[in-house]
This record gives structure tokens, C-alpha cells and sequence, in this order.
């Protein structure tokens, strides 16, 4: 386990979970404590190919990517706290509960997500996170979610 590493750059994210464009939705995970917490930055800007269409004229993120763009946060926690980098890690959703959005996040905005382990721990498949998204301080989502981490089986050993 690796204590020493705080943060996550896009390079270290990408060796860490598979997510690639236009479905990698954070750009940076800073103050990661061990498997228990970690903050993840997204830019969001204008040249995003969901703005294309969410909505002419009116672009604003879509939830269901900013519920996405936590959980890759959370994946990226576990994988530097495990030392899971060029590990083929994969990470699914199983639930997604206690959901509520309370702004709309739009191009230029900078999200901050807060992600907390609720359950979960080295050698587990199952973990449970809880997620704040804010912008500017103002909370936009309040998330919990349940996902399933999978590992090759030589990986964990």
C-alpha cells in the first residue's frame, strides 16, 4: 500500500482505471487518504460531446455524468491507495441510492468532488461510497452507491 501518494495526475489516473475520451470525467484526485477519502477535479468546458445535445443552446452537464465522474474519483482512491496502477482494475456500479441534484453544472464550471468509503476495505469486492459534487462551494449532487471492484485474479496477488 502506498501511503505517500496525496494525489492523482490525468497520467496516474489513466494507468488506474480504463476510462478514456470522451468517457474519462476527471481530470485530477487530490487529498487522497488511504482508502478512506479523496477529492476529484473536473474541468468541465464547453467541447464535450454530451454539450452537443444536453442542451442546444442551454449546456449543462448531465447527472448521470456527474454521478459517473464520482465514481471514477472513488475507483481512483482505491487504485492508488491499493497500488492497483497497470493493474487492470474495472470497477461497476450495483447501486446508486440517496441521488439528489441541487445545480445545474455548466461549461466553466470546476467540479469538486468530495467521495467518503462508507464500506470497504483491502481485498474486498464490494465497497459502498458517499459523494458530494460541488461548484464553488455550492453543493450540485449528493450521491451514495454501491460498486463492485474486479481485479485479474494474478493482480491481487
Amino acid at each position: 500500500m502506498t501511503s505517500e501518494v496525496l494525489r492523482a495526475d490525468i497520467g496516474l489516473i489513466q494507468r488506474i482505471i480504463p476510462h478514456r475520451y470522451p468517457f474519462l470525467l476527471v481530470d485530477r484526485v487530490e487529498d487522497i487518504v488511504g482508502t478512506q477519502s479523496a477529492r476529484g477535479i473536473k474541468n468541465v468546458t464547453m467541447n464535450e460531446p454530451h454539450f452537443q445535445g444536453h442542451f442546444p443552446g442551454k449546456p449543462i452537464m448531465p447527472g448521470v455524468t456527474i454521478v459517473e465522474a464520482m465514481a471514477q474519483t472513488a475507483a481512483v482512491m482505491v487504485g492508488v491507495a491499493l497500488d492497483m496502477a497497470d493493474k487492470e482494475l474495472l470497477v461497476y456500479f450495483m447501486a446508486i441510492e440517496k441521488c439528489k441534484f441541487r445545480r445545474m453544472v455548466i461549461p466553466g464550471d470546476v467540479l469538486e468532488m468530495q467521495l467518503t468509503t462508507l464500506r470497504g476495505k483491502p481485498g474486498a469486492k464490494v465497497w459502498r461510497f458517499g459523494g458530494v459534487a460541488t461548484v464553488e462551494g455550492e453543493m450540485a449532487c449528493e450521491v451514495e452507491f454501491t460498486a463492485m471492484m474486479d481485479l485479474p485474479k494474478d493482480a491481487a496477488e
